[in-house]
């Protein structure tokens, strides 16, 4: 019995998403301001069904990102305010004792974690210990309480804020939750003409006013639809060959990395090339989806060893020259030398 072939996006349903995806982009601009890039790296993580990792210094406006995108998509959140004192139960519930016809029994009481978009704010700021209470939800959607496992909502995202790790009262996040989220997104400070129009149209202390422009049913429908781009086998190629160089010894840019990134990356890469074609109204995944999102899935996968903190060089310097290194199409020579004059 031949295997049920897989039916992948048509240019119809392509175009029909185009709509709604543009309106959900232009309520996000709406909320902030002058970070249009920012804005479709949040839209291709939505897509993807991946969790983000917002880092920036405090009042850049993570946090207004993630309700902007709550409210719009009117989704069950909720918020968790990560702090050195929170517990792991603060997170994902504890079993109460309460009085039942059979008597006193403990009944496990939902966490916070219960939500279609749980926005983690400063999750750097709690233990490792209260940041791990995060591992099971974020990989498997579910909790697993005294024994029991209790499924989380469909669908479900982590859209985390953290500060950088220079400043006081912060924990370095454990590298199998680093792992976890799909993107980590750097937010950087506004430039002068920007901060002119936040002054003008924000008052301190006011939220923007954001609607819901898109229903459950059809948030669903995209999701959907980003599993059914097509992913063409070069592209896929490609993919493992990029996350294949990232480990030690595999390429010349690799050099200065103790440990590169895992299958769990280049999983996320494939999803997210996904939903970036979608999002630029095509029915299947390039090379240029793959080099956009690449510092964004592999950047905080890469643990460097002492001799790349010795030569200043940080993880985006080497996803950036693994991208000149590592040819779109394997045989092919390095890009540094296809582009070099003969």
């Amino acid at each position: 019995m031949s295997a049920t072939r897989p039916v992948y996006a048509s240019e119809a349903d392509v175009a029909a998403a185009a709509e709604p995806l543009a309106r959900l982009r232009r309520t996000l601009e709406s909320v902030l301001f002058g970070k249009e890039e920012l804005i479709s790296l949040t839209l291709t993580g939505l897509l993807a069904r991946g969790h983000l990792l917002l880092e920036g210094l405090p009042g850049l406006g993570k946090t207004e990102l993630v309700k902007g995108l709550a409210k719009a998509l009117g989704l069950a959140t909720r918020r968790i305010q990560f702090t050195p004192d929170l517990l792991p139960g603060d997170i994902t519930g504890n079993p109460v004792l309460r009085e039942t016809p059979e008597g006193r029994t403990f009944v496990f009481q939902p966490g916070p974690i219960f939500a279609n978009l749980v926005l983690a704010d400063e999750i750097n700021r709690a233990s490792p210990k209260t940041q791990s209470a995060l591992l099971e939800a974020m990989q498997e959607r579910r909790v697993t309480v005294l024994g029991t496992s209790h499924d989380l909502p469909d669908p479900f995202f982590v859209l985390a804020t953290q500060n950088p790790v220079e400043l006081e009262g912060t924990y370095p996040l454990p590298e199998a939750q680093v792992d976890r989220f799909l993107f980590k997104l750097e937010v950087l400070r506004n430039d002068a003409a920007t901060l002119e129009r936040i002054v003008r149209d924000r008052e301190l202390g006011v939220e923007p006013s954001v609607s819901q422009v898109m229903e459950a049913a059809e948030l669903a429908s995209l999701l959907a639809l980003t599993r059914r781009i097509f992913l063409p086998d070069v592209v896929a190629n490609y993919i493992a060959r990029l996350v294949d160089a990232t480990h030690p010894g595999q390429s010349a840019a690799a050099s200065g990395v103790k440990f590169g990134a895992s299958p769990r990356a280049a999983l996320s890469m494939a999803s997210a090339v996904k939903a970036r074609a979608l999002l630029h109204n095509r029915v299947n995944a390039s090379f240029e989806d793959v080099q956009a999102i690449a510092h964004a899935v592999l950047g905080h996968r890469l643990i460097l060893d002492y001799s790349a903190r010795i030569e200043g060089r940080s993880a985006r310097h080497i996803v950036a020259d693994l991208l000149k290194e590592i040819p779109t199409r394997q045989g092919a020579l390095p890009r540094t030398l296809q582009e070099s004059p003969a």
